[in-house]
Formats: structure tokens, C-alpha cells, sequence
């Protein structure tokens, strides 16, 4: 069997997401026979049906499915290997970290202090971007080592976790429920979540790409808090940096800790992105330590 070339995967993922020829031809900016042929050439050169078609749908058959997530991983690793390439031979290439603004445990000054004292260090960049969205930018080769929360999606990552806190509920201080000193999932019954769920279902998954946020930095988010519009699960650490007198903080015995995490790509062999990730443990372990010190009688 041949090997399978980009182009043929590139159009079995646009069929197989549109789950039809017209769709996916105008999506693919080509002609829908043309597409057809490549996709019954590539079900003959692998020698089973991909796609089950009728005359009113056209639908995964097994093999289809399977093929389809490795593909999407397949062209994903392709992306990722030209930005790759084309970042290392910058004329000025940097250390790209993704992170979520706020979301580093109040580590990410001193982290990049002691990173920036390594000698294999490069300039670093902060990409920013929603929860989640830094794992997807390490396989995209949008980035080069990111800081994140657990849990996360680390399929070809490797990682190390820095520092884990309880997760706290912001709710207006106005809530009845703020006369409580600790609160349990179901007491936040009928109160919702930043992208609309219920908030007795705990810390949810930002909303999906493409729908409209009422809200994009913590501001306005602490805002919305305010007004009794909705609820919001935050870290400790960032409750602790962003007191607001109309908002209250409260612990839920109910969710569990959250944990913060440098994660790079598994076949990552910069030094740059070394001397990053023992920078984060080492500034992690010194907080930890001081945190314990402070914390226990004396």
C-alpha cells in the first residue's frame, strides 16, 4: 500500500466533517467530482468503504471513524511541524508561552525571572488564550511550553504540576448564600456559569469556539459576578489577587482542587524550553516551601 499523502487526508477530513460532497467541495475551494475520485481512490488504495452513501446522506462507516481521528492528528502534527520549523529558523526566535491571563498561581513573574537567568534562555512571548486552549496551541506549534489547568487534554504532551489549590465559587456579595462560610454544589441550584450551565454541575468547560462570551477578561467577568448574573469557579490564587468589595468568595466542599502545570510536547528538545520547566518547578517548590513555613506555629 502507498503511503497516504496530506492532500488525500485533507479532503477525507472535509467530507467526513461535512458529511457531504457538496459541503465539503465548496469548503475545500474545488470542484465536487474531483473530490469524489480522490476519496473513492483513497477507500480502493486502503482497501475498505469510508463513507456509506445514499441518495439523502452520506455517513462514517467504522473504518471511517477510526481514520478520521488519527487523520485529524495526522494533519495536525503536519501544521505543527512547518510552524515548528519556521519558528527555529527566526532570525530572532523567542520562547512562546501559552498561558490564560491570571491563571499561573501567582508564579509567572518570578518563573520568568529565573528563567531569563538560565543561560540556554531565548526572549519569551506570552500567547494568551481562553482555559484549554493552551494544550491545542502546543500541538498546533502555536507555542512552545504553556502553563495549565488540570485537568487538560495532554495527548503528546508531557508535563509537571507546580502548585495545587482549592477552587473557590465568586458570587455577589448581595447572594444570601455569602452569609455561608462553606457551600456544597447544590446550594448553588438555579444560579448559572459564565456560558450559561447550571452551576450546581461544578467547573465547566469554556464555551465552544464561535459562540459569543458575555464577558472575555476577568473584569468583566467579576462585573457579571456583581450584578448577581451569574457565578464563577476560580482558583484560590486568583480570588486572593482580585478582592472586590461586591464580590464574595466561598469554598465548595463538593469540587475538587485544582492544579496548575508546565506542559510541553513530548518530542520537544529545545533548551529554552528545558530551562523554562525547571525554572516553574523550582519557583513552585520555593512558594510551597515558603507557604508551609508561614503557615505552621511557631
Amino acid at each position: 500500500m502507498n503511503d497516504l499523502e496530506v492532500r488525500q487526508l485533507r479532503y477525507f477530513v472535509a467530507v467526513a466533517e461535512e458529511l457531504h460532497f457538496g459541503r465539503a467541495a465548496e469548503r475545500l475551494g474545488m470542484a465536487q467530482p474531483p473530490l469524489s475520485r480522490t476519496i473513492r481512490d483513497l477507500e480502493r488504495q486502503l482497501g475498505v468503504t469510508l463513507f456509506e452513501r445514499t441518495t439523502r446522506q452520506v455517513r462514517l462507516t467504522g473504518a471511517g471513524e477510526v481514520l478520521l481521528r488519527d487523520a485529524r492528528t495526522a494533519l495536525e502534527a503536519v501544521t505543527a511541524a512547518a510552524r515548528r520549523a519556521r519558528h527555529a529558523g527566526s532570525v530572532s526566535p523567542r520562547l512562546r508561552i501559552a498561558l490564560k491571563a491570571d491563571i499561573d498561581g501567582g508564579l509567572l513573574p518570578q518563573i520568568l525571572e529565573a528563567y531569563s537567568a538560565d543561560r540556554a534562555a531565548l526572549p519569551p512571548e506570552l500567547v494568551l488564550g481562553g482555559i484549554g486552549a493552551q494544550s491545542q496551541a502546543l500541538r498546533e506549534g502555536l507555542a512552545d511550553v504553556a502553563l495549565v489547568l488540570r485537568p487538560v487534554d495532554e495527548r503528546g504532551l508531557d508535563s509537571e504540576p507546580l502548585l495545587t489549590e482549592p477552587v473557590l465559587v465568586a458570587m455577589a456579595a448581595g447572594d444570601p448564600l455569602a452569609a455561608r462560610t462553606e457551600l456544597c454544589l447544590a446550594d448553588l441550584s438555579g444560579r448559572s456559569l459564565l456560558n450559561g450551565a447550571p452551576s450546581d454541575e461544578g467547573p465547566t468547560a469554556p464555551s465552544s469556539p464561535g459562540e459569543t462570551a458575555p464577558a472575555s477578561n476577568l473584569s468583566e467577568i467579576f462585573s457579571l459576578v456583581e450584578t448577581g448574573s451569574i457565578v464563577f469557579f476560580t482558583p484560590t490564587s486568583v480570588a486572593r489577587r482580585n478582592p472586590r468589595p461586591g464580590v464574595a468568595f466561598r469554598p465548595v466542599s463538593d469540587v475538587p482542587d485544582c492544579t496548575l502545570a508546565v506542559a510541553w510536547p513530548q518530542d520537544a528538545r529545545s533548551p529554552a524550553v528545558a530551562a523554562f520547566v525547571r525554572a516553574a518547578v523550582e519557583v513552585a517548590h520555593q512558594a510551597q516551601a515558603e507557604t508551609y513555613v508561614h503557615s505552621t506555629p511557631g
